[in-house]
């Protein structure tokens, strides 16, 4: 009863639990739906049966485990290297700063308002029009992460997004549609860009080369990524290396707006 009396809850640690919470569910967000959760799994129920086998005084069986357990660090940041890579991109990200209210009085944080708003309208209608004639496309919109090291890859421009334009640069026939557009803001900074390919193994077999770039550029950033699929003509979106599910045109202009904003 005296190790209770003595026992007391202060503020600090009710705001301990609360960040201990957010902390949980981030990473979770972050891996759910991938191979992850599995092999997280797995190294729980190797750590219970460690822990069982040094009840039981197995020692040779223990001892084996305990070796795996030490190395189990640096097996983690080998196994999930690319969640740890998103969970630091979500910390470091500006976005992710902004959505503290108390940050925004700090000029470093804020964003200029005179930036012109992406034209989701026009990216979504001139992409339903290169999909009904099969045009393979690739689009990705910049977020809070930084796409200069994938930007230095095509050629760099400045034309402001517009639905003409877009069906013109993925054109079959245009010089400029073979690689990915880049979009900041409303304005296509650079086309023929070559994006970093996901080596992801459970990505579906429906989906091509476009699709593993578009996933691998949005595993490597908080960036936006849009696909018409040259064999279907299948419109997809991706954010955070996983397809996102719409139902309509209108559906995918909100969620674009949505995620941009």
């Amino acid at each position: 009863m005296e190790s209770f009396q003595s026992f007391e809850f202060r503020i600090i640690d009710i705001i301990d639990i609360i960040l201990v919470a957010f902390l949980l569910y981030s990473i979770y967000r972050l891996v759910k739906g991938t191979v992850a959760i599995p092999i997280f799994i797995g190294i729980v129920m190797i750590y219970l049966i460690w822990k069982i086998t040094e009840l039981l005084h197995m020692n040779l069986l223990s001892t084996i485990l305990g070796q795996f357990i030490n190395v189990g660090i640096f097996a983690l940041i080998v196994v999930f290297q690319q969640e740890i890579r998103k969970f630091l991109l979500l910390i470091g990200s500006t976005r992710f700063l902004k959505n503290f209210k108390s940050l925004e009085q700090f000029k470093f944080f804020r964003e200029a308002k005179s930036q012109l708003q992406t034209n989701c309208k026009a990216i979504v209608l001139a992409f339903q029009n290169m999909s009904k004639i099969k045009t393979g496309a690739i689009l990705v919109i910049q977020r809070s992460n930084s796409l200069d090291f994938v930007k230095n890859t095509g050629d760099k421009m400045s034309i402001k997004v517009t639905q003409p334009i877009l069906e013109s640069i993925f054109f079959k026939n245009s010089p400029l549609h073979d690689g990915a557009a880049i979009i900041e803001g409303n304005y296509i900074t650079a086309t023929r860009v070559i994006l970093p390919v996901s080596s992801e193994t459970n990505i579906p077999s429906r989906f091509g080369l476009r699709h593993r770039a578009a996933i691998g550029i949005t595993e490597k950033t908080d960036a936006l990524a849009l696909v018409v699929s040259e064999e279907t003509g299948e419109i997809s979106y991706f954010k955070n290396g996983e397809f996102v599910f719409y139902e309509t045109p209108e559906k995918l202009i909100s969620l674009l707006k949505e995620d941009l904003n």
